[in-house]
């Protein structure tokens, strides 16, 4: 009787579909058959994979706290604060005017008209119009923008396991942006509304403490959260652009760019990609998110409106009226508060992990080591 031929183990053909469909993965590589890990080795293996985290482009002896800690999420969120705080108030000139060309086109017609006529009518001092909610209500969207999407990159991440984090990479920024900016947005709302209500109705308001009580008076509560919903519509988007859209082109500027590895580059060095980085991905952005925008900035200025109306009101080529200002004040604004958040980890000598790499137990099913 003929012996029976062994039968070959392969992996699941999902793994092999997985592979396949990834864009940034390398080519196919005939899988390999590894022995599987004990319980035991799987719990090493996490903490090996923080520890290799928390190494950033610092030693390990040079960083004040461990990547994941509780400090670590305290002092992104300051620097968020900071990013976002400092960044939308020094550009309060440009928003205003931008806001002013969204909500009365026929009377500021471009971004130069609009600057003309502000001053003109208000003087310098106009420009400045709105600055105080701006301040207060971005700083408190960068601490939940920046903070929680730390918390829920390396949440979602540990959830999923190591090789899909690396292979689904893209998808895990967007879902932690996404989450992050969910509650950012809560936070942000009520000094947004205050915000484009004193910038864009002449006469209403000139500082936060006469807007927002009047608005309270006039509205109820309703008044500073009637636009969260088209905040979200605007803001998600916004953020999930920004966050997977940077933290990818960092790694191919890395890769592909730059002529020597992440951790032979010096700080400044590093400080320059994460700046160009930060542009390219604020080009996007804007314009992902700006029809959204054009319908917060009519929506907070006129009592009793709604999303839907003021979206059939403005109309196809109406949403997209200031989308050149936009451009140029979220480009630079991207930038810079990639450039701060970054440089506030390098100062507090936080963790700060280099590009992404495929883990060894994934080079190992795709027979790229021995």
């Amino acid at each position: 009787m003929s012996a029976i031929p062994p039968v070959k183990t392969m992996y699941p053909n999902s793994l092999t579909q997985l592979a396949r469909a990834n864009p940034f993965s390398a080519p196919l590589f005939t899988l390999q058959k590894v022995e599987e890990p004990s319980t035991q080795s799987l719990v090493t293996k996490h903490e090996a994979n923080k520890r290799t985290l928390a190494a950033a482009a610092v030693a390990d002896s040079d960083v004040s706290c461990e990547f994941g800690s509780q400090k670590y999420y305290a002092l992104c969120g300051f620097g968020g604060i900071l990013s976002c705080g400092i960044t939308h108030t020094a550009v309060v000139p440009l928003d205003l005017v931008k806001c002013r060309l969204q909500v009365d086109p026929n009377k500021y017609k471009s971004i130069f008209r609009g600057f003309s006529i502000t001053i003109k009518e208000d003087g310098m001092r106009g420009l400045a119009k709105g600055w105080a909610p701006t301040f207060i209500g971005y700083s408190m969207q960068g601490l939940c923008k920046f903070g929680f999407y730390e918390v829920f990159k390396t949440t979602y991440g540990d959830l999923i396991g190591e090789e899909n984090a690396y292979l689904w990479r893209t998808s895990l920024y967007l879902a932690a942006s996404a989450s992050a900016e969910f509650f950012a947005d809560i936070a942000l709302a009520p000094m947004e509304a205050c915000k484009v209500r004193i910038q864009t109705q002449p006469g209403y308001a000139n500082t936060l403490r006469q807007c927002a009580p009047k608005m309270f008076a006039e509205e109820g509560l309703w008044a500073f959260y009637k636009g969260v919903v088209p905040l979200w519509m605007r803001q998600i988007p916004y953020t999930m652009m920004k966050f997977a859209c940077f933290e990818r082109t960092v790694e191919m500027l890395y890769k592909h760019v730059v002529p020597k590895p992440r951790s032979e580059c010096s700080k400044s060095e590093q400080l320059v990609v994460t700046f160009v980085a930060g542009y390219i991905a604020g080009v996007f952005c804007a314009i992902v998110s700006h029809p959204a925008d054009s319908v917060v900035s009519v929506l907070n200025k006129e009592s009793g409106s709604s999303a839907l109306g003021v979206l059939k009101k403005l109309g196809p080529r109406g949403v997209w009226k200031g989308l050149v200002a936009r451009i140029i004040m979220i480009g630079t604004l991207t930038a810079l508060q990639w450039f701060i958040y970054d440089s506030v980890k390098v100062y507090f000598r936080l963790p700060r992990p280099p590009p992404p790499e495929m883990p060894e137990s994934l080079k190992k099913k795709l027979g790229l080591t021995e």
